[in-house]
Parts: C-alpha cells; sequence; structure tokens
C-alpha cells in the first residue's frame, strides 16, 4: 500500500439513522466541554487570587482538555454526517498526535498536581519558596514538550511503515491500530510505545499514588482542622484522578490486549472515556468543590448580566 492512501473507519458503516442522534449527543457533550472549561480558565486568568500554582495547574487541565478534543469531536462529528469515511494517511496521524498528546499531558499534569499538593501539605511553610513560580513554570513546560517531541518522533517512524491495510475498527485514528496494519517488522515501534506508556503512564501514576499515600499520613497524624482543609483540596483532585485512570488503563487494555473480546459498542464506549468524560467531568468537579473557583464564576456570571 502506498503511502498517501486513505484510511476507512470501518465503525461508521451502517449506522443508520441513528447516527444523527449521536451527531446530536456528540454536538452537544462538545459545546459542554469547551465551555465549562473555557469558563474555568477564564475565571483562573481574571482573578488575581487564584494566581497560585494549584489553580494554574487546574487551567492546564482545562487548556489540555480543549486541546483534545478540537482533536476529536470536530472530526468524528463530520465523520457522522457524512456517507464517506475516509481519512487520509498525513491527517490520521496528526489526529494521532493530538489525540495522544492530550491523554500523555493528561497524565503528568495530575502527576504535578499531586506532587503540589504533596508539598503544600507536608511543608506548608517552606512552601511558596520551593513551588516557586519559575519552577513551576519549568515544571510545565517539560510536561508539554517531553510528549509532543516523543509523540512527533514516533508519527514520523509510523509515517515510513509499509501498511497491507487501510481499515480502522476506531471512530478516531489511533497510532498503535495503524502499526498493527504494518506488513513490515514494527519492533522499533513498538518499543517506543512502551516506553512512552512507562514514561507518562506508569511512572506518574507510581509517584501520584505516592505522593497521595503520604498525604494520607500525614493527615491521620494532624488535627481535625488540617484535615479538612488537606481534604477539601486533595478529594477534587483524586476525583478526576481516578476517572482518568479508569478511562486511560481502559483505552490501554483495549489497544494492547487482542485477546480480549467485547461487543462492539462497549468496546467504543470504553474507547472513548477518556476522550469524553475527563474534559466534562473535570471542570465540574473543580467548579463545585472548590470554593475560590465557584465564587468566582458566580461573579463572572453576576457580571455578565
Amino acid at each position: 500500500m502506498e503511502n498517501g492512501t486513505y484510511f476507512y473507519f470501518m465503525l461508521f458503516e451502517n449506522l443508520g439513522h441513528i447516527r444523527y442522534a449521536f451527531f446530536s449527543l456528540g454536538f452537544i457533550l462538545y459545546c459542554a466541554m469547551t465551555l465549562f472549561n473555557a469558563i474555568i480558565m477564564l475565571a483562573i486568568f481574571l482573578e488575581r487570587t487564584l494566581h497560585q500554582p494549584m489553580y494554574i495547574l487546574i487551567s492546564c487541565l482545562s487548556v489540555n482538555s480543549v486541546f483534545g478534543t478540537a482533536g476529536f469531536f470536530p472530526r468524528v462529528l463530520t465523520d457522522l454526517l457524512s456517507d464517506t469515511h475516509s481519512i487520509s494517511r498525513e491527517a490520521c496521524i496528526i489526529q494521532s498526535y493530538v489525540i495522544f498528546t492530550y491523554a500523555a499531558n493528561e497524565n503528568t499534569i495530575l502527576m504535578l498536581m499531586a506532587f503540589d499538593r504533596f508539598v503544600a501539605i507536608s511543608k506548608p511553610l517552606q512552601y511558596h519558596n520551593i513551588i516557586t513560580p519559575r519552577f513551576l513554570t519549568v515544571l510545565i513546560i517539560i510536561n508539554v514538550t517531553y510528549p509532543m517531541i516523543y509523540l512527533g518522533i514516533s508519527a514520523i517512524f509510523t509515517t515510513r511503515l509499509t501498511l497491507c491495510g487501510n481499515k480502522l475498527f476506531k471512530v478516531y485514528c489511533h497510532n498503535f491500530e495503524v502499526v498493527k496494519l504494518s506488513c513490515t517488522n514494527t519492533a522499533v515501534n513498538n518499543v517506543m510505545g512502551f516506553f512512552l506508556l512507562i514514561t507518562t503512564v506508569i511512572i506518574p501514576l507510581s509517584l501520584i499514588f505516592y505522593s497521595y499515600v503520604k498525604i494520607l499520613i500525614i493527615c491521620q497524624r494532624s488535627s481535625a482542622q488540617f484535615k479538612s482543609k488537606a481534604y477539601q483540596t486533595c478529594i477534587p483532585h483524586i476525583v478526576v484522578l481516578l476517572n482518568f485512570s479508569f478511562a486511560i488503563i481502559s483505552e490501554v487494555t483495549l489497544s494492547r490486549v487482542v485477546t480480549l473480546q467485547l461487543p462492539i459498542w462497549l468496546s467504543v464506549l470504553l474507547s472513548l472515556q477518556f476522550l469524553v468524560i475527563p474534559p466534562i467531568l473535570n471542570p465540574l468537579v473543580y467548579a463545585l468543590n472548590l470554593p475560590n473557583i465557584r465564587k468566582t464564576i458566580i461573579c463572572l456570571i453576576n457580571g455578565s448580566r
């Protein structure tokens, strides 16, 4: 198969009139995600008292959500209304790059948030000397650039593969699914994928788990007032973390465990969790559970009226 060929999304075939219902649901979800995350970003940007590491990292999550959903929703909504469900190889690689850069960034941002809470709770007096604006900026830049560069290199290796098929049983482009269509040796691609999995999923989750265990130990030895304040800031992060962890583990399992047999509808739902649930759940969790963000949003809404 030549490098300039097209891929075909087979799961869009034979949807009939139900595709219009899926389109309506997807369009509403996409608008809601964009609106909710934009409100969070605007509230943190406009309110000076929220220019603190924890809130800046929350805004980074919202920026990342807008980025990731922009790589998925416009394309899938177009496919739902179209009679042809093909995508060029170049466009497919770009979509896969955007989606998995989003996924990698999400996990590493959650790792930075866990580290921030760990320092704030374990060393409250030294917190502002440790998490300085410059240090936080460096961490965020590393967090963003590493997945972008690494996934960019991985995409270059994928474009060089000779393929013997063009049917994708996904509703979006997935780098590993493209690699599986190759007729040639894919050992390098598989090793790169495994290394990415370790550095952006396994290591961050391990560090997050360590941070929250240490936080829990510190809280058990502290006063009731200290516990209450610590839990108030940590619980929203933990809810977001558990949600994304389950979603990304489902996606990795579906992609890598070839012997797993599930109904198509369930497989699609599980594979879309990390693209659909976190972008709409995250802003709701933070808006409802963090008083400073909630108050700012209420002021913004009242001011607009």
